[in-house]
């Protein structure tokens, strides 16, 4: 299954903003009835066949942000504009995520970047960009979907929002 960030919307059926029961309901369709993972945890996240972790973060009764967790196996895709954030090398994710917006390192771990125009961020525990066995380093192993506002204060939120305006 292909699942599309739509960055400041959702995923599939997972809509920033919506309630946490809606939230909740839409985490739930996500799930394989036919190999329910014993890790999934209704009302946080949920593991899918393939190793694909889906988790949801709510606050105030509302879906504030979206964390996908890299699959083990390629029968569950996340793309952004037909790039596949867990199948490429994370330099190649940020060059080509770089063709569509502004992407950055995190000022706070140089493994990991923001784009923060599209609400995104890439993480992977450690940097190994020329090591492809180092799996947990070469490539990604988590994306977060946030609504606006997350990666900063109120006030940064706004001006963004006005700059794009």
């Amino acid at each position: 299954m292909d699942f599309d960030l739509a960055p400041p919307t959702g995923v599939g059926p997972l809509r920033i903003g919506m309630t946490r029961h809606a939230a909740n309901t839409a985490l739930d369709a996500l799930r394989d009835l036919s190999a329910i993972s014993e890790s999934d945890r209704p009302g946080q996240h949920v593991f899918r066949p393939s190793g694909l972790m889906i988790s949801i973060h709510c606050m105030r009764d509302m879906l504030e942000a979206i964390e996908l967790g890299r699959p083990s196996s390629q029968t569950d895709r996340v793309l952004f504009q037909s790039v596949d954030v867990f199948a490429l090398p994370a330099r190649e994710v940020v060059r080509r995520i770089g063709e569509f917006t502004s992407i950055e390192e995190d000022p706070d771990d140089d493994a990991s970047f923001i784009a923060p125009d599209l609400l995104l961020s890439f993480w992977r525990p450690f940097a190994a960009d020329d090591e492809p066995e180092e799996e947990q380093g070469y490539f990604f192993n988590s994306v977060l979907l946030a609504r606006p506002g997350y990666y900063g204060t109120p006030a940064q939120a706004a001006e963004r929002l006005q700059q794009s305006s």
